[in-house]
């Protein structure tokens, strides 16, 4: 990722040594440059030239190096030798073709040496003119941006959930008293990384570690979810409830800004008719919200959905009581194929492709009218890498013959489910509008039983020009709108002209990696069904049984966010943060309590600065917060912490990744790397 290297320079990093990608994967300006990250930090980096493997004789390898010397800036290089691939080291026969090398007329000089020293020569050579990248060092193996998608998606949600219940337990351990349980945290953080390695989380493993590495992100989501829940309960029992025939649940919301949300919690209540119920805050004020279907169907047991504000990195008291409910003032409403509210309408075609009406600028956000979510199935013959692939483009059909049931009808929330075939595979959709939203969800249930073929979603943006932008660890990067597969994390963004009007649409998801843009029609890669670990040139036997990656049932889930103006405008880092996270709510139980009904520990006043991260310390017991500038500008930025009675103002360049270490008992905030020095 093209974040790197300021991640590399904050862990006091200062040089890259790497293979891939090579030169027919990526063109570089030279083997040796310098790589600079968006926020203008920079490490020297340095691509192996012709490989690492070598048992026999360097000869060739190191002809090949020199036959290119007049296209690079310097004049000493690296050359590795030795069983490099799945361990090994040097052989015999390579050290004595090394010392007879030495002795050849002609030569170059050779000596045995390391990366530190020869980054140390290149750093004290000042007549070297190194050019300088300013990219990602993709693009490998494409097909890894998709395989194995509950890998992927497991991977995403244990990440946020460690981070959720570090923050949560952090913060508890100076507001509400919990033990952080930082050992706990650590073991499910290893599990976690360990299954970060290349061929598992990329997919390209045997099938019997992606059982295992089922299980070990169980474990550590169970461990995140365990003890978020734990610290939460400790905090709902400090604070009161009072009356038996009400219920109160507790929201904590980890974002360090108000968020404003749909929330959904499964209760017994009211007997059979939960239609008189009335939802307040600890103010009295009336919340709008609607009992819904729920997971059970026992007794009386509905879901109930609020909506509500929760205040920054902190709680809110909700009570539920018999009364008359909030007026919402202007209802979602829901027919047979279309979904409306007050800021857009939602229309199916009987494909199950929606198109998406913005009733306030009079757009159509998807060309064509209904195009949008198109799923649209392509050729796929590629192994398990996709090796020597590029890009998929080859459409085969789409799924069709789709279906219609109303799940939810308003006026808070209203809820169609779209179904739709194609071949042996199904495809189930439950799409929702909220009264007072712009942003449909969608939660994705797939059931899906193709080989070498990939399932890819179409957006086909309604802009006549278009830049695509996706989120990358820790920032964000422009790409060509070429069609190539990319990697992205959760959100990507097409933002064009309509006219004389700057008018885009961005998609977030909470479990794929893989996307294209050509032109300007966006592409959520979803599933690939390639062979377990089938690597070219092997050649797949049409008459043998083999293990399929991704057969039968996965889950996901996605907002469409069609806007005006840029995503910087609509600050789509924070909604990707929210609607990956979003908060957590605890059931009280009628009991005495002195903390607040309501309560903040930490704001941030900018809109382009996250706190990403909240944790204890490694050594110490001091509070360590990580925070990004996501929009790519320079700010000046303040961020409140009642939780230890201080403020912290400080600048950001760019893209910035800041850690401050806080003081628990003095409120003394100072900035260290990442290493919290």
């Amino acid at each position: 990722a093209g974040t790197l290297p300021q991640i590399f320079k904050l862990q006091g990093l200062d040089s890259y040594t790497f293979l891939r990608p090579e030169p027919h994967e990526k063109n570089l300006p030279a083997e040796l440059f310098w790589w600079e990250s968006p926020d203008g930090s920079k490490v020297q980096a340095y691509r192996i030239p012709k490989g690492y493997n070598e048992e026999k004789t360097v000869h060739k390898r190191i002809g090949l190096i020199m036959d290119e010397r007049e296209t690079q800036p310097m004049k000493s290089y690296m050359s590795f030798y030795g069983v490099g691939d799945h361990g090994g080291g040097p052989t015999k026969e390579t050290i004595k073709s090394i010392e007879a090398l030495k002795k050849e007329k002609g030569a170059p000089t050779l000596f045995y040496s390391s990366a530190d020293r020869y980054f140390d020569d290149i750093r004290a050579d000042k007549s070297i003119q190194i050019p300088v990248v300013k990219d990602d060092l993709q693009y490998h193996a494409v097909g890894c941006y998709t395989a194995e998608s509950s890998i992927k998606k497991n991977n995403r949600l244990a990440e946020a959930a460690l981070i959720h219940t570090e923050k949560v337990t952090a913060l508890g351990t100076l507001a509400w008293k919990v033990s952080y349980p930082a050992e706990d945290l650590t073991k499910a953080w290893h599990r976690v990384l360990f299954m970060q390695f290349h061929d598992s989380l990329a997919g390209s493993s045997l099938f019997q570690h992606s059982q295992t590495a089922l299980e070990g992100y169980t474990y550590a989501l169970d461990t995140a979810n365990r003890l978020r829940y734990l610290a939460l309960q400790k905090l709902e029992w400090q604070i009161p409830t009072e009356d038996s025939d009400s219920k109160y649940l507790v929201v904590f919301n980890p974002h360090a800004r108000e968020v404003k949300e749909h929330l959904e919690y499964e209760l017994g209540i009211f007997g059979k008719n939960p239609g008189t119920s009335h939802v307040e805050d600890e103010n009295g004020n009336p919340l709008p919200h609607q009992w819904v279907s729920g997971a059970s169907e026992t007794s009386d047991r509905r879901m109930i959905c609020i909506q509500a504000s929760i205040p920054p990195m902190g709680y809110r008291q909700l009570r539920i009581r018999k009364g008359q409910p909030a007026t919402i003032q202007h209802p979602v409403t829901i027919q047979n194929n279309s979904i409306e509210n007050q800021y857009i309408k939602i229309r199916f075609s009987t494909e199950g492709c929606l198109s998406i009406t913005d009733k306030a600028n009079g757009k159509e956000v998807f060309k064509g009218g209904a195009k949008g979510c198109r799923a649209v199935v392509m050729d796929d013959p590629s192994d398990s890498w996709s090796h020597a692939v590029t890009h998929y483009s080859k459409e085969i059909e789409a799924f069709g013959n789709a279906t219609f049931k109303i799940i939810e009808s308003g006026p808070l929330k209203a809820t169609l489910r779209v179904h739709s075939t194609y071949g042996k595979s199904t495809l189930t959709i439950d799409w929702t509008l909220y009264a007072g939203s712009r942003m449909p969800e969608a939660k994705v249930t797939l059931d899906w039983h193709e080989r070498l073929k990939i399932l890819k979603f179409s957006f086909p943006v309604n802009t006549e020009t278009s830049e695509a932008t996706y989120e990358i660890p820790y920032g964000y990067l422009v790409r060509k709108n070429n069609g190539n597969e990319v990697p992205g994390q959760r959100w990507i963004d097409v933002t064009g002209k309509k006219g004389n009007k700057t008018y885009g649409f961005a998609l977030l998801n909470d479990a794929k990696y893989g996307y294209d843009v050509k032109g300007t029609d966006m592409h959520l890669s979803v599933v690939r069904s390639a062979v377990y670990a089938h690597h070219d040139p092997k050649k797949l036997e049409p008459e043998k049984e083999y293990i399929w990656m991704d057969q039968g049932i996965q889950t996901f889930r996605m907002k469409l966010v069609p806007h005006t103006g840029s995503w910087q405008d609509i600050n789509l880092p924070a909604l990707a943060e929210e609607f990956l996270t979003p908060s957590t709510i605890v059931y009280q139980g009628i009991h005495p309590g002195k903390l607040p009904r309501s309560a903040s520990f930490m704001n941030v006043q900018e809109p382009n600065i996250l706190l990403s991260s909240i944790k204890i310390s490694e050594k110490g017991a001091d509070l360590i917060m990580r925070c990004i500038e996501t929009q790519g500008k320079a700010s000046a930025a303040t961020i409140d912490l009642p939780v230890v009675n201080t403020t912290w103002e400080g600048d950001f360049r760019p893209c910035e990744i800041k850690t401050l270490r806080v003081n628990r008992h003095t409120g003394e905030v100072k900035e260290v790397n990442l290493l919290e020095e």
